[in-house]
């Protein structure tokens, strides 16, 4: 079995975005030549997040609005934030999308369903962070 990692690093504009990576980790499986396996995409850092959808625009608003209503950003509302930190609502936000995916890996190529694409999502960005990308197979 072989593996193959590399790293993907992120510093958004914004304090909340959702990119596509879906190409990186398409150009991470080329370099790995792991034709059958595993994929493994994980966010390093707990106010990011890493998840499967649709790349539709719309989608990606009404997940904003809902994440904002799940947890919304407000330096009074948390106890983690009286710790002298403002990303308690990040935290959340990251627990709610997911740490992590796997995609399998078939003829050389991520096996995904229709419409699937991966996605980095940042709810405390304008910082320089990392995601891990870790190919096993054959």
């Amino acid at each position: 079995m072989k593996s193959h990692t590399q790293y993907l690093w992120f510093n958004t504009r914004e304090k909340q975005e959702f990119l596509n990576i879906t190409g990186l980790v398409e150009e991470a499986l080329a370099k790995s030549k792991i034709k059958e396996g595993l994929c493994l995409v994980n966010a390093m850092h707990i106010t990011s997040s890493i998840f499967i959808n649709d790349d539709e625009s719309g989608l990606h608003e009404d997940f904003s609005v809902w994440l904002e209503k799940l947890a919304p950003f407000g330096k009074d509302k948390y106890k983690h934030n009286l710790t002298g930190e403002d990303n308690a609502d990040a935290h959340l936000k990251r627990t709610i999308m997911g740490r992590e995916v796997v995609v399998a890996v078939t003829g050389g190529k991520l096996d995904f369903g229709p419409w699937e694409q991966i996605f980095y999502g940042e709810f405390d960005g304008q910082r320089k962070k990392r995601v891990l990308v870790k190919i096993i197979g054959e």
